[in-house]
């Protein structure tokens, strides 16, 4: 919103609407004034907070629950594991190339921000419009229900839970998280934290039984591991996929780069930390199962660590029921935290409703950003088949990823120059690039009707970006601007919070833009 300086034109702010205009931000000089008129995010995430967000958000309840699906393509334990070792070198590729990038754009909003600085406005705007609409409220609406099913699992053993029970527990956990992570960013980061640990202790004791039954000489499923293995380049390509389905999340850190200590250490640091550990798990835990469950066994399973526990544990398999939900808890906190983080960025370089990119004078946090995530979230609670949503945004995920690592190379040619604390062989976003662009057409020859449909959610934001940030604010309905002013300025009275805005020089401190 623009700035302010008289009466009469405070006056007429309570009434209108206009988005801040760059052009006229203040100077460093007049920034630093008085530390009452400067407010910004607080560095609160450490490293060991950054590997838990990394490590909490990769794992979710993919590798309790259906692990499978790397199985059914590939056809045979070995092929299956070394596809599992494949996604996880693909993966760390990315992950190191994120790190530069975030190390060098040293924003939060992840791949919003790299293309915004790498290729403008309008794309960035697209994926910003995607994730707003369907990506991530659907994601978290599928892990918030994923975790009511399980935790109310014990209860219902022998029969499915109520819909509407499980609906509600969902939106009930939607809003705690919401809650504890408006409160304070420390509450978040170490509810992250307690189950992060909760989810990798559950996976190495599954890990553990697997050793113990190696150990023991129960080795029979790997004979001839390899036979039945697949040859057909599609269904190699479907269960890479698959794998690398499973290895998302990597880039959950530079969502809240600029919230990160000592990011241009800690970012790669925790980025190099969490993806070995990752791989590992989901290796070994693959191993652990096949050596307890014949590919029947795992085929026909709804929850293969379910069926591995009751084989396994005996009295204690409903540990796992408890551990999947933990996971999923740990992951939609973790996800919360990042998507709030997007849409602040992303209201703060205009595209977005100013509103969304305050943040609280005293706890530092962004509460309307989060309780946006949050009500996007709820709605999709309300849609009984949003489990079938998720199929399409893969190809608008892969391309958005993929077209922030070219405009890593872009930028190396652009500015070649540019100080980059970490720099990495060029051979690593050039591999990924290319591999990208496989992971781009795998879904359209594979699901072309969901593909073309989230290629169409995606190019629906056209019509908002030319109202919402391509036209001039004078120029749009007048209503528009009135109902906007009105919400706006209620919002910042109702969360006692104030706009805030990144310097033109990125420098660490944002200014405040008084209502």
């Amino acid at each position: 919103m623009a700035e302010r300086t008289d009466d009469t034109k405070s006056q007429i702010s309570l009434a209108e609407y206009s988005p801040i205009n760059k052009s006229k931000r203040t100077d460093g000089s007049q920034e630093q004034d008085g530390d009452q008129n400067t407010l910004q995010l607080k560095k609160e995430i450490s490293l060991i907070n950054g590997i838990s967000l990394i490590v909490g958000n990769m794992i979710g309840s993919g590798i309790f629950v259906s692990p499978k699906g790397v199985l059914i393509y590939s056809k045979s334990y070995g092929l299956s594991l070394i596809i599992w070792a494949v996604g996880g070198i693909f993966s760390v590729f990315g992950a190191l190339c994120y790190a530069e990038l975030g190390t060098t754009i040293t924003k939060s909003g992840a791949s919003y921000a790299y293309i915004l600085e790498s290729f403008g406005s309008f794309i960035a705007f697209i994926r910003l419009w995607t994730s707003l609409l369907i990506v991530e409220p659907t994601s978290q609406a599928i892990i918030a229900i994923t975790f009511a099913n399980y935790i109310v699992q014990p209860f219902f053993p022998s029969c499915d839970p109520p819909y509407v029970a499980c609906r509600l527990i969902a939106a009930a956990c939607e809003c705690l998280l919401t809650f504890i992570n408006c409160a304070y960013v420390k509450w978040g980061t170490r509810v992250q934290d307690i189950f992060t640990y909760a989810k990798v202790l559950a996976l190495i004791a599954i890990i553990i039984a697997g050793i113990v039954q190696i150990c023991q000489g129960h080795t029979g499923h790997f004979k001839n591991s390899f036979e039945g293995s697949s040859v057909d380049i599609g269904e190699i390509s479907l269960a890479l996929y698959s794998a690398l389905f499973s290895y998302s999340g990597w880039d959950t850190l530079n969502y809240v780069t600029e919230e990160i200590k000592n990011p241009e250490r800690n970012l790669p640091l925790a980025i190099a930390v969490s993806m070995p550990i990752v791989t590992i798990i989901y290796i070994m835990t693959n191993i652990a199962y096949y050596t307890v469950l014949d590919s029947q066994a795992v085929l026909a399973s709804d929850a293969v660590a379910v069926t591995f526990a009751d084989r396994i544990f005996g009295i204690f398999s409903w540990t796992i029921p408890i551990a999947v939900a933990f996971s999923c808890f740990g992951g939609l906190n973790a996800s919360i935290l990042a998507s709030s983080r997007l849409f602040f960025v992303g209201s703060r370089e205009g595209h977005l409703p100013d509103l969304l990119s305050m943040i609280h004078i005293k706890r530092f946090t962004p509460v309307p950003a989060l309780l946006f995530n949050c009500f996007m979230t709820l709605i999709y609670l309300a849609v009984e088949d949003v489990f079938k949503l998720i199929n399409y945004f893969s190809f608008s995920y892969w391309f958005f990823v993929g077209l922030s690592i070219a405009g890593q190379l872009y930028l190396r040619w652009k500015e070649p120059d540019r100080p980059r604390p970490l720099k990495l062989s060029l051979a690593f976003p050039i591999i990924f690039c290319i591999c990208t662009i496989f992971l781009v057409v795998v879904p359209l020859y594979s699901d072309f009707i969901n593909s073309v449909i989230g290629i169409g959610i995606a190019l629906s934001g056209i019509p908002f970006f030319f109202l919402g940030v391509y036209l001039p604010a004078s120029r749009r309905p007048q209503f528009v601007n009135k109902i906007m002013g009105a919400v706006t300025r209620n919002m910042q009275l109702l969360c006692y919070c104030v706009l805030t805005e990144m310097d033109p020089n990125d420098e660490k401190k944002p200014e405040i833009k008084f209502n």
